[in-house]
């Protein structure tokens, strides 16, 4: 995979925040702030595909939501085990 340099300012008080979060999950600063990068861009990523679904096929239902939420509940049980949303939330 190819690496791009990149420089980045950032408040003192983030910066030690990033440097304590890297530390705590056992990674570099590089490798903490790429982990943090790809999950707000899938993030994004996300909320511009339901965007587009949206604008094509109508708002999504309360339904529709309590369905995708089973689902996702059911694929989270499948992957970690059964674990309570508490994780998810704390």
């Amino acid at each position: 995979m190819a690496v791009r340099k990149l420089s980045v300012s950032l408040p003192e008080e983030v910066a030690e925040a990033v440097v304590a979060a890297a530390e705590r999950a056992g990674l570099t600063v590089s490798a903490w702030m790429t982990r943090a990068a790809a999950h707000s861009a899938r993030i994004e990523a996300g909320l511009a595909a339901v965007a587009e679904w949206e604008a094509e096929h109508g708002a999504i239902t309360a339904g529709e939501l309590s369905q995708a939420a089973a689902v996702l509940a059911d694929a989270d049980a499948r992957m970690f085990g059964g674990a309570d949303d508490a994780r998810l939330t704390g």
